[in-house]
């Protein structure tokens, strides 16, 4: 009996000194400094104020919760997306037609980003005023990029507007060739070169639709384009009844070498080995035919419209 007391103090002994090194953890990990972020969803935020957000985002940067700085982040785009379709909208004002503004709000929506990420707001600068260039500067970055003009040439021709317009204002007219190379410090040939250069055509997708229309009834724009080198069908009409009319009084071989001479392009030697004939004796018979024609036109020059 006397054995077993001993044994058992010792267990208890052993069991009221094992917690003593789980407090003293426990003690040290509480005195380390902890930044403690609250989870929060986009429906949470939206009745939040914009500075609100701004400092639960910084919390988060400093945690780095890259979770909830996702969150935050995407939060932040749309409260500013309004302010990126404004600048968008002032800028394709001063662009050509052929500019969407999809594009120039998809191209300012990544300079908001860039923004939002490098914004420091412990400078007490208000971001509207910082990503404001950031938009600017990346949709001017985007158009620059899609220019198939060089950017000195836009340079060179935007100072050359500028000296144009100053030089308009300070004679009350436009100002000669030569006035504006002086004022340019340039000879005349390479202010000439300048404004050709300059004087760039804007490009456009001759596979875009005519009509602002969805519906595959709206015609393209390359169906509508002129092409210069087709023949028009109706002065071929009137050429065609007119030589016909020119040509009923002759006969059948004055008609073929009048026809293979003007309408074919064949030369009097060739005609001429058509019709087994010399080539001086088709000369003949298209000179007696000219002299013919001119005089039968002269007498009717008043019924036709000539």
């Amino acid at each position: 009996m006397n054995k077993k007391k001993p044994v058992e103090r010792q267990k208890k002994d052993e069991s009221n000194s094992a917690p003593e090194p789980r407090g003293k953890d426990l003690s040290a990990t509480a005195t380390r400094p902890r930044v403690e972020i609250k989870k929060v969803d986009a429906p949470e935020l939206e009745p939040l104020p914009t500075e609100e957000i701004w400092d639960v985002y910084r919390k988060a940067r400093k945690a780095k919760n890259e979770v909830e700085i996702e969150k935050l982040r995407n939060v932040l785009m749309e409260r500013h997306y309004p302010l990126v379709r404004y600048i968008a909208e002032r800028l394709l004002q001063t662009l050509p037609k052929s500019i969407e503004l999809d594009d120039l709000v998809s191209a300012g929506l990544f300079g908001l980003m860039d923004a939002i990420r490098g914004f420091d707001p412990d400078r007490n600068i208000k971001f509207k005023t910082y990503c404001t260039t950031r938009i600017r500067g990346s949709i001017l970055d985007q158009l620059r990029s899609q220019d198939w003009v060089p950017r000195l040439v836009r340079l060179k021709a935007g100072r050359i507007d500028k000296t144009l317009q100053r030089l308009t204002g300070e004679f009350g007219r436009e100002p000669t060739h030569a006035e504006l190379a002086a004022a340019l410090e340039m000879d005349h040939t390479e202010l000439t070169n300048e404004m050709n250069s300059a004087s760039a055509k804007t490009m456009f997708s001759l596979s875009e639709k005519w009509e602002d229309r969805d519906d595959d009834s709206s015609i393209e724009k390359v169906d509508i384009l002129e092409d210069r080198r087709a023949i028009d069908p109706i002065g071929e009409l009137h050429r065609r009844d007119m030589m016909d009319f020119i040509t009923r009084s002759l006969t059948h071989k004055e008609r073929f070498i009048i026809t293979q001479y003007y309408q074919v392009g064949h030369t009097m030697r060739e005609i001429g080995e058509m019709l087994e004939l010399t080539e001086s004796r088709v000369c003949q018979i298209h000179s007696n035919v000219m002299s013919r024609l001119k005089g039968l036109l002269g007498q009717k020059s008043g019924t036709l419209l000539m």
